[in-house]
């Protein structure tokens, strides 16, 4: 793929332009320099695959649940090849993504209880939404 605009690369990646300005202005992605296509505005900056891998390594690691400071602290680690501290970042969010996963299935549990009951219940109330009223 050749080099795109912001715009493109936007587009490519799923993100509105904004957003790739907030990651440079973040620090978590350069800004490139201008070059001479862009006619009587002066140069427009192209963005290069490299650039497009980054910004799709961000996207991912947000999804992931990774904090954007602790995306940047990973592009860093990165370059510098620590893959200890990189592990331990990864651990931490899978005790993170685990302890969520147990408050889920607790929720779930009550949840499928609590619908269980609604439909066995001869009272004018449903129970749900009296364990809600009483939480």
């Amino acid at each position: 793929m050749h080099d795109m605009t912001i715009g493109q690369l936007a587009q490519r990646v799923g993100v509105n332009v904004e957003t790739i300005r907030f990651y440079q202005r973040r620090g978590l992605l350069p800004v490139p320099g201008q070059n001479s296509r862009g006619g009587a505005s002066g140069g427009v900056r192209r963005y290069d695959e490299a650039l497009f891998r980054r910004l799709r390594f961000i996207k991912s690691a947000q999804a992931a649940g990774f904090t954007l400071a602790e995306i940047g602290e990973l592009l860093d680690l990165d370059a510098s090849s620590d893959r200890a501290r990189a592990r331990e970042l990864a651990d931490a969010r899978i005790a993170a993504i685990e302890k969520t996963m147990a408050e889920l299935d607790t929720a779930r549990r009550a949840l499928i209880g609590l619908s269980r009951q609604c439909a066995a219940a001869d009272t004018l109330h449903c129970p749900i939404i009296a364990a809600f009223e009483q939480a």
